[in-house]
């Protein structure tokens, strides 16, 4: 198998493995105050300096939860109360659902970026809590974020940032970034799944979303997964590689075979094409390449195994193209091989299922 769906997981990276091994054979609750509850609360501390050092943030403000989707839930919970409730058109379904129904959308454009004149226009009046995601999951896009900060502070609202997808392929920095909070988890970039962060600015209160003993200073209970954070930490301290020429290639092979690319107007994750092949339907496209030995996907892989038009390119105005879209997502440890499979096998695929549309 040729796996290029790195968004979905990215592979384990032997130094997380390492981490999450050592973290398994500790016996000790952090919070007790033996010899072995002390060793796996200096573990604990270690790892979270770590998230804090690699991604901008004090220590004491770093949130342990079990994923992305629970750290954007609490910052949604928690920050959010008594403020409107602001979403980007193409943000992931765990960020919909927590803001809720009555969440306000702004539209992105044709490649997906937000649009910042009604973003400023809808952040007049009653103090709101915006969300939006520093990259897309299914199509790379980057969103300014930093004109985004700039404008919710001018208009006394705070920014979320879902950075879930972007950690671990390029630079992040809470502070440089100007958001109020950020969402991590560890199994996006090369950790254990069951671990993930959520990073707040000095300052911002926050309740639990799950109560219990009072871990992580009051902010979220219940005994710390320390394998997966170890393993979560290990993987933080790995620097991102730039998989753009990699990516490049796959583009190029792809349009070759008759692929439409997307998003190629904005800032873009190195690892991350979005394919369209006109005529031929997303889930039919990931069926072929996987028969053919090649693991990538349609839309986001965190709605339980479904297979469906994408939410994100209907917001971006593709048309029928919205359910013609693959997802080719390079892990870290891609190969040129790996790039040279893919190519092989989508182009008989093009060839073959663009003939029978046609």
């Amino acid at each position: 198998m040729t796996y290029l769906d790195a968004n979905a997981t990215e592979p384990l990276r032997p130094s997380a493995r390492a981490a999450a091994l050592a973290a398994l054979d500790m016996v000790g609750n952090p919070s007790s105050i033996h010899t072995a509850g002390r060793a796996t609360r200096r573990l604990l501390e270690a790892a979270r300096e770590d998230i804090a050092s690699r991604y901008g943030a004090e220590p004491a403000q770093v949130v342990f939860t079990s994923g992305g989707t629970e750290a954007n839930a609490l910052a949604i919970a928690g920050l959010g109360q008594g403020r409107r409730r602001i979403l980007g058109a193409t943000e992931h379904d765990a960020v919909r659902a927590a803001a809720g129904p009555d969440a306000l959308t702004v539209p992105v454009d044709r490649n997906g970026v937000i649009n910042l004149v009604t973003l400023a226009e809808v952040l007049r009046g009653t103090p709101a809590l915006v969300c939006l995601m520093l990259a897309n999951n299914e199509t790379g896009t980057l969103q300014p974020i930093a004109e985004v900060a700039t404008l919710c502070h001018r208009a006394g609202a705070l920014l979320h940032v879902d950075a879930v997808q972007a950690a671990g392929r390029m630079r992040v920095n809470l502070g440089e970034l100007g958001a109020d909070s950020l969402a991590l988890s560890g199994h996006k970039i090369g950790g254990p799944p069951g671990a993930g962060a959520l990073l707040l600015t000095p300052g911002q209160a926050l309740g639990a979303l799950i109560t219990g003993g009072g871990q992580e200073r009051g902010r979220r209970g219940g005994t710390p997964a320390l394998p997966a954070i170890a393993g979560f930490a290990a993987a933080a301290r790995e620097l991102p590689r730039d998989l753009s020429a990699l990516r490049d290639c796959v583009e190029r092979h792809a349009v070759a075979a008759g692929a439409v690319l997307l998003s190629t107007g904005a800032a873009r994750l190195g690892n991350t094409a979005s394919l369209a092949l006109p005529g031929v339907r997303a889930d039919t496209q990931v069926i072929a390449l996987d028969l053919a030995g090649i693991a990538v996907s349609a839309g986001a892989a965190c709605s339980s195994g479904k297979v469906g038009r994408s939410h994100v390119l209907d917001a971006m105005g593709l048309g029928p193209l919205a359910s013609e879209t693959i997802r080719v997502s390079l892990p870290w440890n891609v190969t040129e091989a790996d790039i040279d499979a893919f190519a092989a096998a989508y182009a008989a695929m093009a060839g073959r299922l663009a003939r029978r549309a046609a």
